[in-house]
């Protein structure tokens, strides 16, 4: 029994691949997203807003300017990078948001579809200048324009829920539907810590993250100070930003063999 369901979710996965692919920007890898930005902009907007009505939001206005700042130059180059590709017509589904919640434990940050940024206090602790807060904004906003989320949710849908439409699967199962969600952007009772991004998502979210920052004019040498810094932090109790995407070696060599192409991008302010 427990093959025949196994089979049948392979044929699932198989012909959804083949009708339903889109590309990652850069790395021309072939991705299964099931779900219309429209629909997951839709959720994101209503799960941000939740988070968002939760949270204690900083009232720290310096802090708070950085963010914007930093995160207001990263989408701009975001939208210079998707025209560049022949990727314009996204700029649509895009409505940045960007908002410093006060948690000095918390080290972590995330980017939803649509542009909806979040940053934890705790992080800017470890920011030694507004270039490696761009690595993490970067990196972030990386994760959505690489639509790796619907990836995520989509293979659940086919996993979890048999691969009913979206659409059913909120009228059917809205409870369960909406972990998926969350648990395909990492969020949850802890944020961040739900469920990691795969090793070859974190590849794809690095090297388009190093485009970005230095398309904003941001130093990418710095993703390299910033892993390092996060890997030496690793310790017993890694931060949350640091388990959700692991810094290692092999990122971190990866980031300087990146370095000379990001570089290319660099835009002087």
């Amino acid at each position: 029994m427990k093959f025949k369901k196994f089979v049948v979710i392979f044929i699932i996965l198989l012909v959804f691949s083949l009708v339903s692919c889109a590309t990652v920007p850069i790395t021309g890898r072939k991705q299964m997203t099931l779900i219309s930005s429209s629909q997951m902009l839709a959720m994101s907007q209503t799960s941000y807003q939740g988070l968002i009505a939760k949270a204690k939001l900083s009232k720290n206005m310096e802090k708070i300017a950085l963010v914007k700042r930093v995160g207001e130059r990263i989408a701009l180059a975001t939208g210079d990078f998707l025209k560049e590709k022949g990727m314009g017509t996204e700029l649509k589904y895009y409505d940045w948001e960007f908002n410093l919640i006060e948690d000095e434990k918390t080290i972590n940050a995330f980017c939803m579809p649509g542009g909806k940024i979040a940053v934890y206090s705790g992080i800017l602790n470890l920011t030694d200048n507004e270039d490696q807060l761009a690595v993490v904004i970067g990196h972030e906003v990386a994760h959505a324009i690489a639509k790796h989320g619907n990836e995520r949710m989509s293979q659940m849908l086919l996993v979890q829920l048999g691969g009913v439409a979206l659409q059913k699967a909120l009228a059917e199962k809205p409870k369960k539907t909406k972990r998926l969600y969350m648990c395909a952007f990492g969020l949850g009772a802890q944020f961040g810590v739900i469920l990691p991004y795969s090793r070859k998502h974190e590849e794809e979210a690095d090297h388009i993250g190093l485009i970005l920052m230095a398309k904003a004019g941001y130093m990418p040498e710095e993703a390299v100070y910033f892993w390092q810094k996060m890997k030496n932090l690793g310790g017993v109790r890694p931060p949350e930003f640091m388990s959700t995407h692991p810094a290692n070696d092999t990122r971190i060599n990866n980031l300087k063999r990146l370095l000379s192409q990001a570089r290319q991008h660099l835009k002087k302010y």
